[in-house]
């Protein structure tokens, strides 16, 4: 049987509990699966696409069978080149879905082999993102129960 790869791409910036638990239960469902940052990004960034790659990296360190690796490429051609056959995406809410719909729609009509599936976090991280993350650092506030512990560190290091 080949080996199933999951591609779980974006911004990162920074990685909240909500992705580390997608990545974790992704890890259960393939064999392998690669966090995928992304260098080209619209968003103004918080920190450098090492940064983020770094803290990535030190958080599923202890994950074997999970990867992190930037790309500045197509999705598309990233998942290609690591001979990966599904693109992970996470769903927080039901707006997540329109845009999410219409990145899987073009990404198939692209790469019509590649899968999208999607993920939902569990319900205690269904409410986190990244930006609301930086915005409670940034004011001071305890962001200890949204992010890594070495996440935490880092922004408050940034924040000040």
């Amino acid at each position: 049987m080949n080996k199933i790869t999951a591609i779980y791409p974006g911004t990162f910036d920074p990685v909240t509990n909500g992705h580390s638990d997608l990545v974790y239960r992704a890890a259960r469902l393939f064999d392998e699966v690669i966090v995928a940052v992304t260098a080209n990004t619209s968003k103004a960034t918080t920190f450098t696409i090492e940064e983020r790659v770094g803290l990535a990296e030190e958080i599923f360190a202890d994950t074997d069978n999970v990867k992190v690796f930037s790309f500045d490429t197509l999705l598309v051609d990233f998942v290609q080149k690591h001979n990966a056959q599904v693109i992970l995406r996470g769903l927080r809410a039901v707006s997540d879905f329109e845009y999410e719909f219409q990145l899987a729609g073009m990404n198939r009509r692209l790469a019509p082999t590649i899968e999208t599936m999607f993920l939902t976090p569990a319900e205690q991280y269904s409410y986190i993102s990244s930006s609301l993350v930086k915005e409670i650092a940034s004011l001071g506030g305890d962001i200890g129960d949204f992010v890594h512990a070495k996440v935490m560190a880092a922004l408050n290091r940034r924040m000040r």
